[in-house]
C-alpha cells in the first residue's frame, strides 16, 4: 500500500485527535485533583486557625493544664499507632500460617498421588 497524501492527512488527523483527547482527559484529572487539594487546604486552614486560637488562650495560669492535655493526646495517638502496627503484624503472621498450611496440604496431596 502506497502512502498517498490522503493517507497522510488521515494519519495526521488521527494523531492530532489523539493529542486533543489526551490533553482534554489530563485537564479533567487536573481539575479533580485541584478541587481535592482546595478542600484539603481549607480543612487544614480551619485546623490551623483552631490551633492559633488555642495558643492565644494560653497563659501562665493554664499552661500546665494545656500541656498535660497535649501530652495525653500525643500518648493516645502513639498508642493507636502501636495498636495498628501490632494488628498489621498479627494479620501478616496469620496469613503466613494459613499459606503454610495450604502449601503443606498441597505437598501432601501431591506426594500421595
Amino acid at each position: 500500500m502506497k502512502l498517498t497524501t490522503k493517507h497522510l492527512k488521515v494519519i495526521l488527523v488521527l494523531v492530532v485527535l489523539g493529542f486533543v483527547v489526551g490533553i482534554y482527559l489530563q485537564d479533567k484529572e487536573h481539575q479533580k485533583s485541584t478541587e481535592h487539594a482546595w478542600r484539603a487546604n481549607r480543612y487544614n486552614l480551619e485546623r490551623f486557625n483552631k490551633i492559633t486560637e488555642f495558643n492565644k488562650s494560653m497563659n501562665a495560669a493554664n499552661w500546665q493544664l494545656m500541656q498535660d492535655s497535649i501530652e495525653s493526646e500525643l500518648d493516645t495517638l502513639m498508642i493507636l499507632r502501636f495498636r495498628k502496627e501490632v494488628d498489621s503484624i498479627n494479620t501478616t503472621k496469620a496469613g503466613l500460617k494459613e499459606s503454610a498450611k495450604q502449601l503443606s496440604a498441597a505437598v501432601v496431596s501431591a506426594v500421595s498421588n
